[in-house]
């Protein structure tokens, strides 16, 4: 019982930084599940079960704040699912940690920018519809990968293109729903061919906890984005963003 009500916190935690800022969840996650001696397949396919539940309660709370930008939305959604299905496949068969160095890196030098453009004057523009392809693919393999990635990768690049931090935030977090789905249906798909094997049962605890957490946090967070000014809201993200780099990077030097 203890257990399943530390995986809630962290859930609840996890959930509220990810539905302000864009990102988080299944990197808070993933590093806690990792830190228990879970392998990196079982850990991805564990949060995205999850998420399964976590992004649609995001995803419906951004929706009622009307925090989503629905042409994004819509070139978002698939460009992700086929980047995290990707993913899945490879992870399934090799480790993903190989690629973290490269991830570390990309988000150190994203924070780093997002906060120097937080003190100028934020662009109120919409997202160049060109560079949403390959961060959408990229984001989604990423997510598959490491068991998170999709929000780091897609939020901090279109906040970098100079898209609105509320309508990026909240259509992100939408398509994640989506995109959560393929991914968990490859992982299903994988464990019943056979090319992936693992005992799942043993992570069921956890699950249940970051299911809780993130399903009550999700509406606060949602909120907090649409009443939070752009300039600070665009600051955090960044602080963050360089603080998952940090993390990682130190995490590769041990």
């Amino acid at each position: 019982m203890l257990d399943f009500l530390l995986f809630a916190v962290v859930g609840a935690l996890a959930q509220l930084v990810d539905g302000a800022l864009g990102m988080a969840y299944g990197v808070v996650s993933s590093s806690v599940l990792l830190a228990t001696g879970v392998s990196p397949a079982q850990a991805s396919a564990s949060i995205h079960a999850a998420e399964l539940f976590t992004t649609a309660a995001s995803g419906g709370a951004h929706l009622a704040n009307r925090n989503i930008d629905w042409p994004l939305f819509w070139r978002l959604v698939p460009f992700g699912v086929v980047g995290g299905v990707a993913g899945t496949y490879v992870l399934t068969g090799i480790d993903g940690s190989v690629v973290r160095p490269y991830v570390a890196a990309y988000l150190g030098i994203i924070g780093l920018y997002l906060i120097v453009r937080s003190f100028r004057k934020i662009p109120q523009k919409p997202v160049p519809l060109h560079i949403v392809p390959p961060l959408a693919a990229t984001g989604g393999f990423l997510d598959a990968i490491g068991g998170g990635g999709w929000g780091p990768v897609v939020t901090s690049g279109l906040l970098g293109a100079g898209g609105q931090p509320r309508y990026v935030i909240g259509s992100v977090n939408a398509a994640e729903f989506v995109v959560t789905v393929a991914v968990s249906l490859t992982f299903l798909i994988a464990l019943l061919t056979g090319r992936w094997q693992a005992d799942m049962t043993g992570n069921a605890l956890a699950v249940g906890g970051l299911i809780l957490g993130g399903v009550v946090a999700a509406p606060l967070a949602a909120y907090a984005v649409r009443i939070i000014p752009e300039k600070p809201l665009l600051r955090l993200v960044g602080i963050l963003i360089c603080a998952l780099a940090l993390y990682q990077i130190s995490a590769l030097l041990i």
